[in-house]
């Protein structure tokens, strides 16, 4: 479908990274249910702080599929290049750099979206890392820091210009954070200006979204966060109907109690049972967010403190819905 250096992805459709969602277990999950590609947490390019148990766990991608996306974030063009150099060490086959995230304490730290007020720095960032591997090195933005300093088809040019090698970008500004409505049309006339692979992000939640967002930007491929959350068959829905024009339902509650056990026995097998119980809690939030009855099961579920306890009350939940309809 598109090409990112030397990989071929054969897909419209990619997860984006969300800190503290897209960790190896999920990746692994949306990947095998039809993801494209799927791209890592942001590891922060200050390597003195990898030695933590946060940042060994978002470093691993022991079994990953090919091509392996790393994201990278900070500001400083010398430890960014480092990072990449490290991550690519320890089998990274794509650096992607963080100028998206609108978090305060990323921003605070002149770093995620925060970088797109200076764009001398964006060349440097951008010169330094492609320079530093021998990997392809793509980029994910907004479309600038507030509505009055929209600046993403410069940013693009910069980008292009750079050796970047693919572009994705949320069509909101840092200020807009994730209120109102992604402004596709700012993602077309970036469009028009360069012509390395672009990805459109930004309020993409159904099949049909999705080939609209298309339609609209050009955009070469989507890129689903948010939405994928509690959903990880998502994005298979999504490439199933660009390529067929059909839709294909969502899983059966069987399929999806299979996919959620799956879920928390690889959250429980990466992180440990301790680690893995308290992860695992937002993410059946998330899978039962609009189950009847999700309320008080969730109550019930956040305070299980083991996995075999989750994995029984997940059984039970699902058993009570069968014997329901």
């Amino acid at each position: 479908m598109f090409r990112i250096g030397p990989y071929s992805i054969d897909s419209r459709v990619i997860l984006a990274p969300m800190a503290g969602v897209t960790d190896r277990p999920f990746r692994q999950l949306c990947r095998r249910l039809g993801a494209g590609l799927a791209v890592s947490e942001m590891v922060t390019s200050d390597s003195r702080l990898w030695h933590t148990r946060k940042s060994s766990l978002r470093l691993d991608h022991t079994g990953e599929p090919e091509p392996r996306s790393v994201q990278i974030a900070g500001g400083d063009p010398d430890m960014l290049a480092e990072a990449a150099r490290l991550n690519v060490a320890n089998g990274a086959q794509i650096i992607d750099i963080n100028m998206g995230c609108p978090a305060k304490k990323v921003c605070n730290k002149a770093a995620g979206s925060a970088l797109l007020r200076d764009e001398p720095l964006v060349q440097d960032i951008l010169q330094a890392v492609t320079a530093a591997v021998d990997v392809p090195v793509t980029l994910k933005i907004r479309t600038g820091w507030c509505p009055d300093t929209r600046n993403a088809i410069r940013i693009g040019r910069l980008a292009e210009q750079s050796g970047i090698a693919a572009l994705a970008i949320h069509g909101r500004t840092r200020a807009d954070g994730y209120r109102g409505e992604a402004e596709y049309s700012t993602i077309a006339r970036v469009r028009d200006e360069v012509s390395i692979p672009l990805f459109a992000n930004g309020d993409i939640d159904s099949p049909r979204k999705a080939r609209q967002v298309l339609e609209l930007t050009g955009a070469d491929a989507v890129m689903i966060g948010r939405a994928a959350q509690g959903r990880p068959w998502l994005p298979g829905q999504i490439d199933h109907f660009l390529r067929t024009g059909t839709e294909r339902p969502d899983p059966s509650a069987q399929e999806q109690e299979q996919i959620l056990t799956e879920h928390l026995l690889a959250l429980y097998a990466f992180y440990g049972d301790y680690l893995g119980v308290r992860i695992a809690r937002k993410h059946v939030g998330w899978y039962l967010q609009t189950a009847e009855g999700n309320r008080d099961f969730r109550q019930d579920f956040n305070q299980l403190e083991t996995a075999h306890d989750q994995v029984s009350a997940v059984a039970a939940f699902f058993a009570s819905r069968l014997a329901a309809a």
